[in-house]
């Protein structure tokens, strides 16, 4: 087994992302996940790979595109503003079928706002990753080790799905240093061909074309209607959720990333307090774990989302539990992190019997229900 070593979330994610068959990464820095690029400039050299800093966020996704487009796996890493720039790009690769690994270091905003940790890209993570009818899977680490450990998933699922995939994370994550144990390097000869590549075809197989223009309504409609028979086994096949403390619970919180840790310290103080609270911890975000909440509902009498948002993901969690109990939000927003005392006191109100949308503008513990 390797041995465990002390590091930081952005350069954690790099490194498994060159064990994980990466070389190539075009980026552009912007705090909090400039570390995601230092770190790729100093490794590439060495392994014989590329690192590129582009001079600007929309040219380091359209080489990305080009990269993906010939074959390669590839990744580019930027914070909030940042990835609205990319957008256009991934819009395309995505109606290109192009898979990429996309970091995106969540800061505050909207706007340049600020460079503290931030939950409040779900929304354009989740909801559509550019114009059109299009999804990236989305992952949501809450640890160092996550960090780590979900590079080389994303990179597997985006060439199986030929789809692009999105680690969502923050500067809490990206930031901060744990020990972790990093994935051993895959033997670069073991990746599948990828059959639809533009490397040249030598006049050994057919003449592949990568292109997400159509100028006839009916064949633009079957292309997007093929991608969503994709859409829907990822929905069926790839949800993940990390569920906690469920055996007894009569009330659960639900948190995701960096807020998930938290709200289980939250959970951990309410449960010494006699308090029979579970945790559901979202993985993936899209595709997001509706069977697994809508079970937890089943269960529980009252849920909490816990975010560092002024609530997107709620949303999500409503739908998934049907209206069948209430769902309950408490969070922070522009860089602020809650506290777990905080979200022990929107937990003993829970349980109370109150349903609440708390944004702590007035007071932080009791807040100003919006």
């Amino acid at each position: 087994m390797s041995e465990k070593v002390l590091m930081k979330g952005n350069e954690a994610l790099a490194e498994a992302a060159i064990r994980a068959g990466c070389r190539h990464f075009f980026g552009y820095p912007i705090t909090p996940q400039t570390e995601v690029a230092a770190y790729m400039a100093k490794r590439m050299p060495k392994i014989g790979g590329t690192y590129l800093q582009a001079e600007s966020e929309v040219a380091a996704i359209n080489m990305v595109y080009g990269a993906s487009a010939a074959g390669a796996r590839v990744m580019t890493s930027s914070s909030s503003p940042g990835v609205s720039l990319k957008m256009e790009g991934i819009s395309y690769m995505i109606g290109a079928n192009l898979p990429a690994v996309i970091i995106n270091v969540q800061r505050g905003g909207p706007g340049l706002g600020g460079i503290q940790p931030s939950q409040a890209d779900y929304w354009m993570a989740t909801r559509a990753m550019g114009h059109g009818d299009g999804h990236i899977i989305v992952f949501a680490p809450s640890t160092v080790q996550e960090m780590a450990d979900l590079v080389a998933k994303a990179f597997d699922l985006g060439d199986k799905y030929r789809i692009p995939v999105m680690i969502l994370a923050d500067g809490l994550l990206g930031q901060m240093m744990e020990p972790v144990i990093l994935p051993e390097p895959i033997d670069q000869e073991n990746l599948a061909d990828k059959d639809w590549a533009l490397t040249g075809h030598q006049d050994q197989r057919k003449h592949n074309t990568i292109s997400s223009l159509f100028l006839e309504p009916q064949e633009l409609e079957n292309d997007i209607l093929k991608r969503r028979e994709r859409y829907l086994i990822i929905e069926q096949a790839e949800p993940m959720a990390q569920v906690e403390y469920m055996d007894d619970a009569e009330v659960a919180v639900v948190a995701f990333g960096a807020a998930s840790r938290i709200a289980r310290s939250a959970v951990n103080k309410a449960r010494a307090n006699g308090v029979k609270v579970g945790l559901v911890r979202p993985v993936t975000l899209w595709p997001f774990p509706k069977d697994i909440l809508s079970a937890v509902g089943d269960k529980v009498k009252a849920l909490l989302c816990v975010e560092f948002s002024t609530g997107q993901m709620i949303e999500d969690v409503r739908l998934a539990v049907h209206d069948k109990v209430p769902v309950s939000f408490f969070g922070h927003t522009g860089g602020i992190v809650p506290t777990p005392d905080e979200v022990v006191v929107a937990i003993e109100r829970m349980v109370a019997g109150e349903q609440f949308h708390i944004l702590p503008f007035k007071s932080r513990l009791t807040g100003g229900a919006s």
